[in-house]
């Protein structure tokens, strides 16, 4: 998505990535929570109407998956959203998904 800025926030307990794009109200979030320091939850993933069917989702949790491959941590996919995307590539994920 050529236009699509994420930015990514944390506290102690938890994490929020944040999608941004010119020109379109809203933004769209995913939020984790830190179980330990290579351990995280996905819990929860939001996108308003104003950027529906734009790949912004997707593009957030591609952003978390990269970023906890990079950090040596894995991620336990409570968000449905972010369950339902990992579920599709599970062989490729499998070093970075908690099941």
């Amino acid at each position: 998505m050529a236009n699509l800025k994420i930015t990514y926030s944390k506290t102690d307990t938890k994490g929020r990535y944040l999608a941004t794009q010119d020109g379109i109200e809203g933004e769209g979030d995913l939020t984790t929570s830190k179980v330990s320091p290579t351990l995280i939850i996905a819990d929860h993933t939001a996108v308003p109407d104003s950027m529906r069917g734009l790949g912004v989702a997707r593009t957030l949790v591609e952003r978390l998956i990269a970023d906890a491959r990079e950090k040596g941590q894995r991620i336990v996919p409570l968000c449905p959203f972010v369950r339902a995307h990992v579920q599709k590539h599970r062989e490729e994920l499998a070093d970075v998904i908690q099941w």
